[in-house]
């Protein structure tokens, strides 16, 4: 039998791996009498950690939630991903960085040594990718309001601060025009936040960026959910981040044969469809938000190309051919007609 320390350990992993637990089957994993558990339970509640009785023949047990945070309990691969977490959490946006750092102190603090020495040796450093201007943080307040809201399914009303650039989504938001939305989902895309919602002036799908949003009370009503274009949030933000109004992805979309080796296309393509054709041959579906875009991107990889269709594709290439014709020469820098 363990001892009594070792005991309630065990118990306290187990409570919280699962929700509830009844007391027999409890009692087998822990190799005790029901009486015993009874007791390590008590023990447990001495510490702060509030757990719930169920009564009658198959009665149980539950961690339950309480007023205040005891010790938690995490076995090496949660402790490792727990720190690898806060370590990147300044890549969030969400304006948490100082207090994922007292966290990660914290977590630190209270390992054993074996385990410390394993996460202070996995140290990481969270660069973002260049942007043309820097992502803007958002209130964590804010994000909490709206998570309510979301977790609540009540109606949200808010502020939007100001119309946002074209492609993202977020329709004809005037200066600091109040909206009245159903609150679905938050997301984030590219280091920034946003709320996907239906808007209910509008009757229709939107994202709008968090970090324009002031929200207003109190909520409304409670609705009911939709069901979101293209089967998940995932999808349907993909779609319009891409310029389609649909679930379809991008809305060009072309097949070449490229004369490089399947692999070397691979590594610098992340969402086209590869398929090798020889050693050095290849067929690559992708797609761009517009043909000239697409014809532009696949120019990059400076190999023969041989345009499989549609149609658009190879006229993209053809008006992309007389501009860069043109900016070769010392002629004019219009377009040729």
């Amino acid at each position: 039998m363990q001892k009594t320390s070792a005991r309630l350990l065990s118990l306290l992993s187990l409570l919280q791996a699962r929700r509830d637990w009844p007391g027999a089957l409890l009692a087998d994993r822990l190799d005790v009498s029901p009486r015993t558990v009874r007791r390590d339970v008590d023990r447990l509640r001495e510490l702060g950690y509030p757990i719930v009785a169920a009564k009658g023949p198959d009665g149980g047990y539950r961690l339950d939630a309480g007023t205040r945070l005891p010790p938690l309990l995490f076995d090496d691969d949660q402790a490792v991903a727990l720190a690898v977490a806060l370590q990147i959490a300044t890549t969030t946006g969400a304006g948490i960085e100082e207090a994922a750092a007292r966290a990660l102190n914290t977590v630190r603090q209270v390992m054993p040594a074996r385990l410390r020495r394993r996460v202070e040796t996995l140290q990481v450093t969270a660069i973002e990718r260049p942007a043309a201007r820097p992502h803007p943080q958002v209130d964590s307040g804010v994000l909490m309001t709206l998570g309510d809201a979301v977790h609540a399914r009540e109606v949200l009303r808010f502020d939007y601060t100001r119309a946002s650039p074209a492609g993202t989504g977020d329709g004809d938001s005037a200066e600091a025009a109040p909206r009245r939305v159903q609150p679905h989902h938050l997301v984030t895309w590219g280091g920034r936040w946003y709320l996907v919602a239906w808007d209910l002036d509008r009757d229709d799908w939107r994202t709008f960026r968090v970090d324009r949003i002031s929200p207003r009370t109190p909520t409304g009503p409670r609705f009911t959910p939709r069901e979101v274009p293209g089967g998940t949030v995932a999808a349907f933000v993909t779609s319009r981040f891409q310029g389609s109004d649909g679930s379809d992805g991008w809305p060009c979309r072309g097949e070449v044969i490229l004369d490089l080796p399947a692999a070397v296309v691979l590594r610098h393509t992340r969402e086209g469809i590869v398929e090798e054709l020889g050693p050095d041959r290849c067929r690559l579906v992708l797609g761009s938000w517009s043909w000239p875009g697409l014809a532009a991107a696949l120019g990059r990889f400076d190999a023969d190309i041989e345009v499989v269709g549609p149609t658009e594709l190879k006229d993209a290439f053809a008006r992309l051919a007389r501009r860069y014709a043109i900016a070769a020469t010392d002629g004019p820098t219009q377009e040729a007609q």
